[in-house]
């Protein structure tokens, strides 16, 4: 009874964890028990407790609640020991400042994308962040590595990613995300056209490993009417450069003088 009462506990504090970081602003308690669809008095005993070991902090104004960086911490270990984040992070930087635009890293967990960096060069501020988590089918960065994979394990990530319209243009049947993940295949490279964010598009490039599957992939994000099909080509050329300089740091490819 004890271990099912621990494990209880586990779940409720991980779902408040995860509602605190949907709001990177901070919380009330009152909106924190309603989207945790928990007692007041349990959410209170719960962040007291993580208010106590130092991973959130209330806010003395408002009175809201929001992580600390000491759960950044915790992530950035994992983060920083990833191969991939500590070599493409220069080619990443310089590929912002080519294009003037956002770049973003992201690896593959489940179903769906995690963002692991963001790199900003112009005066557009995109909302996405380190940590969004979202769905492979719709994002160009996820497409860019679903293309990687064979046609089974697609078929099988559309069938527990409870697809939805998130724009007018979101992909909504597996074989309309086949003949897109055959274009990529063909083009080397990804589109997300307002897909995911109307008037946002984005090229996006997998980073394959060894076996030709790819975990992680970036993208070159900008508004919708200066991402002309002629600057996407352009941009996308740029990318695959900046990829096979990735790869061949990796030890996977060489590079061509």
């Amino acid at each position: 009874m004890a271990e099912k009462s621990g494990v209880q506990s586990v779940e409720r504090i991980f779902a408040l964890i995860e509602q605190l970081a949907a709001h990177p602003k901070g919380a009330s308690l009152q909106r924190l028990a309603q989207e945790t669809e928990l007692a007041k008095s349990t959410v209170h005993r719960l962040l007291a407790s993580l208010v106590g070991l130092g991973y959130v902090v209330q806010d003395e104004t408002n009175g809201k609640y929001r992580l600390t960086l000491k759960m950044f911490e915790l992530s950035s270990g994992i983060v920083n020991s990833m191969d991939i984040m500590g070599v493409a992070k220069a080619h990443l930087e310089r590929l912002a400042q080519r294009t003037g635009e956002a770049v973003h890293l992201v690896i593959r967990d489940g179903q769906d994308i995690v963002y692991i960096y963001k790199t900003e060069n112009g005066p557009m501020r995109m909302s996405s962040r380190v940590g969004l988590r979202s769905p492979l089918y719709c994002t160009g960065v996820g497409k860019a590595i679903l293309a990687t994979l064979p046609p089974e394990d697609v078929a099988q990530i559309w069938a527990h990613s409870h697809p939805q319209k998130l724009t007018v243009r979101t992909v909504e049947e597996l074989p309309h995300l086949q003949e897109q993940l055959e274009q990529v295949r063909t083009n080397g490279y990804a589109i997300d056209d307002e897909e995911n964010e109307l008037g946002v598009r984005c090229v996006a490039v997998a980073i394959p490993g060894p076996d030709g599957r790819a975990e992680s992939a970036f993208s070159i994000s900008g508004l919708t009417p200066y991402m002309t099909p002629e600057r996407i080509r352009r941009i996308a050329a740029m990318a695959l450069d900046s990829r096979t300089d990735i790869l061949a740091d990796l030890g996977l490819v060489q590079r061509t003088e």
